[in-house]
């Protein structure tokens, strides 16, 4: 009979309360159902909606709240900015998840999580408005996460892929992007309220997203050459900083994957948000009415 795998300590690293080492977490104060936030501070702003709240952990910028709203038992989680973050908090909830913290190997029955996005994003699009809400039907991630990851792109995922790189390859020269699908099911729970999309996800906020300021950038012309991409089932609609590596991580581990996005920015019209934080929270509100009722 072969051996389970043993994690050691350098590997798994547990904080002395039994907690997972950047999360705070442990197995128990995790729910089947977690929903993503990257700003600390939108924490309370969904959890406010809890009709109790059983366990609250905080390190550095992951901060977590679990509870129950309608019955439903969520975790609500910030990840900071980046895929870099979103690195290490899908590594740790697997974890939490499947493996056996006290003898450090697999547990014998591997499970899934729900694992909800509820993100900011600007859209390349023209006619995608602020103050709009949208949903992202794929990533493609700029920011290389994945490359260290072994993973099995559907026939759709090298399609696109591969039809973005094509169409980039003059303007981005040193960039080997990847692109990942969210969940359908997931997907299909919202798509009739919102649009959907393909979530450009950039390893930073200004010349990776085409902003100037005093540094220039070395790609001209970037978001028209994204709005330009043209594929029979896909178009590029927003910009961002998470969505890739969540759907491309979420692959690597078998778990359920939506980003939603609240559009503060609109890229085309150069305009933002008056009130960036009424949409955020009509998007927390609708996609919690949908998560707990449905």
């Amino acid at each position: 009979m072969k051996s389970k795998s043993f994690f050691p300590p350098s590997e798994l690293i547990l904080n002395p309360d039994g907690s997972i080492y950047h999360l705070s977490l442990r197995p128990e104060m995790l729910a089947d159902t977690v929903i993503l936030v990257g700003d600390p501070g939108r924490v309370e702003k969904v959890s406010r909606h809890f009709d109790r709240i059983e366990f609250r952990a905080e390190h550095r910028e992951f901060i977590s709240h679990t509870g129950y709203m309608n019955n439903k038992r969520l975790t609500v989680l910030s990840t900071g900015i980046g895929t870099d973050n979103i690195d290490i908090v899908f590594n740790e909830l697997d974890a939490l998840l499947n493996i056996d913290f006290s003898s450090r190997t697999l547990k014998d029955e591997i499970k899934s999580l729900d694992i909800i996005r509820l993100g900011t994003s600007g859209s390349l699009q023209p006619d995608i408005p602020v103050d709009s809400i949208l949903l992202s039907e794929a990533g493609i991630g700029l920011d290389g996460l994945l490359f260290f990851y072994e993973w099995e792109c559907s026939i759709q995922e090298t399609q696109l892929r591969d039809a973005f790189m094509a169409h980039m390859s003059h303007h981005l020269p040193q960039v080997a992007p990847y692109a990942a699908l969210g969940s359908a099911e997931l997907l299909s729970k919202l798509e009739s309220r919102y649009p959907k999309g393909v979530t450009v996800t950039a390893p930073g906020f200004y010349a990776p997203q085409g902003r100037v300021l005093r540094a220039p950038s070395m790609i001209h012309d970037f978001l028209d050459h994204l709005r330009k991409f043209q594929h029979p089932h896909y178009r590029l609609t927003n910009f961002e900083m998470e969505t890739a590596g969540i759907y491309g991580m979420g692959k690597v581990f078998g778990h359920h994957c939506l980003s939603v996005n609240a559009i503060l920015a609109n890229r085309a019209n150069n305009t933002f948000s008056s009130e960036p934080e009424k949409v955020v929270s009509r998007m927390i509100e609708e996609v919690l009415e949908v998560l707990t009722t449905h």
